[in-house]
Formats: C-alpha cells, sequence, structure tokens
C-alpha cells in the first residue's frame, strides 16, 4: 500500500497559492504516470485538472474540503482521514480508491455533487462503516456496480446488475430522514402503493439513477426494523416510488436470504429512472405475481484450514441440480462469491471484481448465500460461518 506522497509532476504553466490552510490550484495541474501527491490541507480547484495519471492522498487527523469552481479528476485516490473528505464540488477517479480511514461526503441536498468512478475499471478498495461515501455516488460505463453509500453510521450499499451497460449511475442512502427533499426527489408517501403491496419500509431509502433495465441488489439491518413490516422474511419485496404515478410500485425479487435481523434482497429488472426512490417492501400475500419463496438449507460451518474437515463448502442437495447458481454475501450485502454449476469450490477466497484482497480469504464471521436451482425450480437460502 501507498504511504504518504512525496513527489510532485506538473504541467507547466501552473499557479499554485497557499493561503488561509488550503492549496489553490489556479493554472494547469497535472499528476503525470508515477508521479504522486499528498494532499495535507484543503484543495480549491478553480481551472480544470484531469488528464491524470498518478497517485493522490488524502490525509487528516480531522477532515479536508475540496471546493472551487472546477471538479478535479484524479486517476488513484487513498483516503486515511479521521473524519471525513468534504466535497463542495464534484471529483472523480478513474483507476482505484482506497478507503482507509474517513468517508467521503456530499451534501444530500444537491445531487450534482457526487463522487464519480469515472471509468468502465474503476473501482475501490476497504468498504465499511467508516469508509464509505456519505452522500451521492456515481459511475460510467458499467453494467455491474456496487455503490460504497451510507450515512454518518453504517455503510448500506446498493449493487447493479444491468442488462447492459449504463452511460451514468447514480445512488444514495437516507436513513429516518424521509421528509429531506432533494433537486431529484419528490415529496413521497409511504402509505400510498399498488394492491399487490401490504407495507412500505419508511426507515431508510436509497435514489438511484439510470436509464438502463437493471436488477437492484440491497441489504437489511436490525436498524431497518423489517419486524415492523412483516414476521415471515418470505413476503419481502423491493418497491420503488415511480414519479409518473405517484405511488410505490412492486419491483418484485429475485433473490432473497436472512431473517428478520438481516439479509438481502434482488429485485427483478427495472428502469431507475422512473422511480424517484427504492426502498423494502412486503408483498400481499404469497401467491402475489412478484413473491419468490426461498426455501431454508441447513447452515455451514466453513474452516479453511486444510486440515481435510470442512475445507470447502459442500451442499449435497446441489447433486440433484447440476445447473445451478450459487452466491454468497457478506453482512453489508457485498458479494463476495459468484459461481454457476456450483460444485465444492467455495474455500473462503471471493472472486468478486470489488473485493479487498481477491486473492486473500474472507474474514471470519457470518455469511449469507442463495441458490437458484434451474433443474428444480427453486430457490434456496441459507447462513455459513467461516474460520480459520
Amino acid at each position: 500500500m501507498k504511504t504518504k506522497i512525496l513527489l510532485l509532476l506538473f504541467i507547466a504553466p501552473l499557479s499554485l497559492v497557499y493561503a488561509q490552510s488550503a492549496l489553490f490550484n489556479n493554472g494547469s495541474m497535472r499528476i503525470h504516470e508515477g508521479g504522486s501527491i499528498g494532499f495535507h490541507t484543503n484543495f480549491i480547484n478553480n481551472t480544470p485538472f484531469d488528464g491524470n495519471l498518478g497517485f493522490a492522498g488524502f490525509y487528516s487527523d480531522d477532515f479536508l474540503s475540496i471546493s472551487g469552481t472546477a471538479a478535479p479528476q484524479f486517476f488513484d485516490v487513498e483516503l486515511m482521514i479521521q473524519n471525513s473528505l468534504r466535497l463542495g464540488v464534484g471529483m472523480s477517479a478513474t483507476n482505484t480508491t482506497s478507503f482507509i480511514l474517513g468517508d467521503i461526503r456530499t451534501s444530500k441536498n444537491d445531487s450534482q455533487i457526487q463522487y464519480i468512478f469515472a471509468d468502465a475499471n474503476s473501482s475501490y478498495l476497504g468498504s465499511g462503516n467508516l469508509r464509505k461515501i456519505d452522500g451521492y455516488a456515481a459511475v460510467t460505463n458499467t453494467a455491474n456496480f456496487m455503490f460504497p453509500v451510507g450515512d454518518a453510521l453504517l455503510l448500506r450499499p446498493l449493487s447493479i446488475n444491468g442488462e447492459s451497460a449504463t452511460q451514468f449511475a447514480k445512488c444514495a442512502y437516507f436513513f429516518d430522514d424521509t421528509t429531506t427533499i432533494t433537486d431529484t426527489l419528490e415529496d413521497f408517501d409511504f402509505a400510498i402503493f399498488t394492491d399487490d403491496l401490504a407495507a412500505v419500509n419508511d426507515k431508510e431509502f436509497w435514489t438511484l439513477e439510470s436509464s438502463t433495465l437493471t436488477a437492484v441488489t440491497v441489504s437489511w439491518t436490525e436498524r431497518s426494523d423489517i419486524a415492523t413490516l412483516t414476521d415471515d422474511t418470505a413476503m419481502l419485496v423491493l418497491a420503488g416510488w415511480h414519479t409518473a404515478e405517484r405511488r410505490w410500485q412492486n419491483l418484485g425479487v429475485s433473490s432473497l436470504t436472512g431473517d428478520l435481523n438481516e439479509g438481502i434482497i434482488t429485485s427483478n429488472l427495472f428502469i431507475p429512472d422512473n422511480y424517484a426512490a427504492l426502498t423494502i417492501a412486503t408483498s400481499r400475500d404469497l401467491n402475489a405475481p412478484f413473491a419468490v419463496r426461498a426455501l431454508k438449507l441447513e447452515n455451514y460451518y466453513i474452516s479453511p484450514n486444510g486440515d481435510g474437515v470442512n475445507d470447502f463448502l459442500v451442499i449435497p442437495k446441489l447433486n440433484e441440480s447440476p445447473n445451478n447458481m450459487l452466491r454468497i454475501f457478506d453482512r453489508f450485502g457485498i458479494e463476495v462469491f459468484k459461481k454457476e454449476n456450483y460444485t465444492d469450490e467455495f474455500s473462503g477466497i471471493p472472486n468478486t471484481s470489488i473485493v479487498l484482497g481477491k486473492e486473500q480469504n474472507l474474514p471470519t464471521g457470518v455469511y449469507f448465500y442463495t441458490i437458484y436451482a434451474a433443474d428444480l425450480d427453486l430457490n434456496y437460502q441459507g447462513f455459513l460461518y467461516l474460520a480459520y
């Protein structure tokens, strides 16, 4: 991992001015390939700052801010800030963003200010409760992405799985803030919904903009208070506030696992731009056309330590359905493993592109799994505990 940086490489002309605890860029500044810069003070950018190929780190025992009249675009970004990096103007990264400590924060009252993963190959590492985007995150030119969004306390990511690559998608998370009205939100009513819904969660919601047909995955936690909606998780679906009809619509469920305290749910395909907000809801009955019951399999214990006992996840039921799909998620809802026609391959090593330390073992803990057995046309769910 890169540490605090010393070397600056620029293209002339360059005008940098230190004043009032800030670095001003009023000239033509660029970080060349192999070049690096460490920001230990606020950054005010008043001129185009793009085309960078080097590394930029942000370090502070308190907080830092980026403001000005032009949105800076970096290549590799590292964040190690005790509090947060506060954006008064947009910011983007075209390669890797490393969350070591601290949030990137944008105003939820101004969706035009975003942290953008600005390339099809853009990725991030190390997201968590104290390492996320508290505000608006965006991505370009990709079909599959997990937005590392949340609020001041928790990471509450949302994943998109598009039928094709979307040119642009933008996401934010809101908790217990149903009166917030931004330039992209309208005053929606949690008591107005279609006949195939029974109740809508008014504790939290996500906003998502994308013009591409997309399936969305989110998770719920104890704070989501799902028990106030239902005592049967098989009733859960995703719902969206339709901007034209001005009511919550059932977006269905294609995959679901968990209990009343925590779990993960994936919608059917829909176009996010038609909806002002997304949240978890309950269907009116188990025979509703969108409801999917996930049968429970046993919970598994995996200890991949090479002793020949429980080194791999073995699910005997899959002998009856070699045509299957296994997905494994961590407690944040981050997909860490996915395998079509699964047999006995999982040994604690992730295979998804956004997981930190892809070639390293996943940390000890509880994980969710879902299985679609195509030969049986059945969905299964369960938990597994991973230890070493």
